[in-house]
């Protein structure tokens, strides 16, 4: 049958017609040999609770926990490690749809590159489950990476969390977490990265679901913004702000100060810290700030062109990319 998969499932509200979809196409993946680890983060719908409760009592590939109050969705990961002792691992979503060969495909690239992650493509679907988007890398100009101790996996998280599979060394140097965790996909790929490296496919294994209820996901630039600019406004002076918390902070420098306390090596630090003061240095530019060298130095990579066009404009030029803000 193979080494054992373990997949960590975090559910929370989740429409019933997703998660049972999410579920199945799980449960019948062409490699058979999973364990589905299910954390419901105390969902008041009955029907998920009827949902999970029925799927766990069918399938005994399935256990389930239901959480005795609301924790949060980094803490019922965590959890979800924690109840995980397989040698592989991959995260789930609760409302997508795995290719039946999902499994089977990454851990053979797994093996084969002998790295500790590896992520993939997927498509874009809407509530419907119509395609949206057929190469979610392209359209994100997701970071291509192969191999370890690359500097994308230092400055970029690699792979949504429902892309990837990891292996057992990652968890156990994962927890437990820290208070900076704010990402655990991107803690993944850190970890992997820094150990024996990461490898990615580009040929789409699942469906990523894009609905009203996802806070980012798939969503696009344009969606985002019209989100932002009715917390922030549209001023020059609120631009700045969402700039510097939602974008430099949350995106950039949080996920900086997180791998920093997880590193294990002298000269990755270094590399963190140089990349910390960049980004602390750049909420303080109002118009206009020439250290391009450090964002190339760090930031450029594969498949990425669109991407570096927009930070570059946000984090360099202020002020042009409050003119795209606006629009």
């Amino acid at each position: 049958m193979g080494e054992t998969v373990d997949i960590l499932l975090a559910t929370y509200e989740t429409n019933p017609k997703f998660l049972k979809e999410q579920i199945q196409s799980i449960l019948n993946q062409t490699y058979i040999n999973i364990h589905l680890i299910i954390s419901d983060d105390n969902s008041t719908s009955l029907d998920v609770k009827n949902i999970l409760e029925q799927i766990s009592n069918q399938d005994n590939r399935v256990e389930l926990y239901i959480q005795s109050k609301n924790i949060g969705y980094i803490k019922n990961f965590e959890f979800l490690l924690n109840k995980s002792k397989a040698e592989y691992i991959c995260f789930s979503d609760h409302d997508d749809i795995w290719n039946k060969n999902k499994i089977e495909e990454e851990l053979k690239v797994l093996k084969r590159d002998n790295v500790d992650m590896v992520y993939c493509n997927s498509i874009l679907i809407d509530e419907n489950g119509t395609t949206l988007k057929d190469n979610y890398f392209k359209y994100k100009n997701m970071p291509l990476v192969k191999g370890n101790n690359q500097i994308l996996g230092i400055s970029r998280y690699l792979g949504l969390g429902c892309s990837q599979m990891f292996t057992k060394s990652v968890k156990e140097k994962m927890l437990p977490f820290t208070q900076n965790v704010m990402a655990q996909d991107w803690l993944v790929s850190f970890i992997a990265n820094e150990n024996k490296g990461v490898s990615y496919i580009e040929e789409p294994l699942f469906s990523y679901r894009q609905h009203t209820s996802n806070v980012f996901g798939g969503k696009s630039l344009s969606q985002n913004l019209n989100k932002f600019k009715e917390k922030y406004g549209t001023s020059y002076k609120g631009y700045l702000q969402y700039r510097n918390e939602a974008v430099i902070e949350l995106a950039y420098l949080n996920g900086a100060k997180m791998c920093l306390e997880y590193c294990s090596n002298t000269q990755t630090k270094e590399k963190i810290e140089e990349l910390i003061k960049y980004y602390t240095d750049l909420e303080k530019t109002k118009y206009l700030n020439l250290n391009i060298k450090t964002y190339f130095k760090y930031l450029k990579g594969k498949n990425m062109f669109k991407k570096i066009i927009k930070e570059l404009m946000i984090f360099h030029f202020p002020i042009f990319g409050y003119l795209r803000y606006i629009l």
